[in-house]
């Protein structure tokens, strides 16, 4: 069985539950700047030397900037949006997990679709500064789903191709590999032992462990 800790649910003191609100505002601030091309924004929610991993990407979070905008200005559409969220916090260290969606929309063999991506964020912050910025971001993809605008267009993707990966992800990574991107294999999903090792690696963030663990 998939658990993750628990423990930080419920903030223990007023301190705890101002951080825990700033942390929910920086998250949120990460999806509106992305979204909107706020790029200087964007900037400023990491903390320098933070690593980003996506499907389609992995790398410095300063490289995520750019090639955000390098898609947004090549006419990539995703967008996402925020639910949930819990934090567990230890002096200036904390992990938020936030369940998220992705949508991108784009063209498979020519017709015009959109991909649907549920999963959650989970994110390691650390207070550095006097602000609190994150140092790692790592999606976990629980499901996926793709439709046509057109709800009377015919498409027929190759099962091949869909079953490379694995099932939380799987059409998001069909429509990035059809738009040109390298998508990456073995990303934490609902189960199994990416996900267990990304919640041994958050407590050990907030135990103080050198770095906010392995990156994929």
């Amino acid at each position: 069985m998939v658990t993750e800790p628990t423990g930080g649910l419920v903030a223990a003191s007023a301190r705890e539950r101002e951080d825990h609100a700033q942390i929910r505002d920086l998250l949120e601030s990460w999806v509106l700047y992305r979204d909107s091309a706020d790029w200087e924004a964007f900037r400023g929610v990491w903390h320098s030397g933070a690593w980003m991993t996506a499907t389609w990407f992995q790398g410095p979070a300063e490289d995520f900037v750019e090639a955000s905008r390098a898609g947004f200005d090549a006419g990539v559409e995703i967008i996402h949006a925020l639910g949930g969220f819990t934090c567990r916090s230890n002096g200036s260290r904390a992990i938020a997990h936030t369940r998220m969606s992705i949508q991108q929309r784009g063209e498979i063999d020519t017709v015009l679709v959109d991909v649907t991506c549920v999963g959650r964020f989970y994110d390691f912050l650390e207070h550095r500064d006097g602000r609190w910025g994150l140092v790692r971001r790592q999606p976990a993809y629980d499901r996926d789903r793709l439709d046509t605008v057109d709800p009377g267009a015919e498409l027929r993707l190759d099962p091949a191709v869909l079953d490379r990966f694995p099932v939380g992800y799987r059409h998001l990574a069909y429509l990035q590999e059809q738009a040109g991107y390298r998508v990456h294999q073995g990303l934490p999903g609902l189960r199994g032992p990416e996900i267990e090792q990304l919640y041994r690696e958050g407590d050990a963030w907030l135990a103080g462990s050198a770095r906010p663990g392995r990156y994929l």
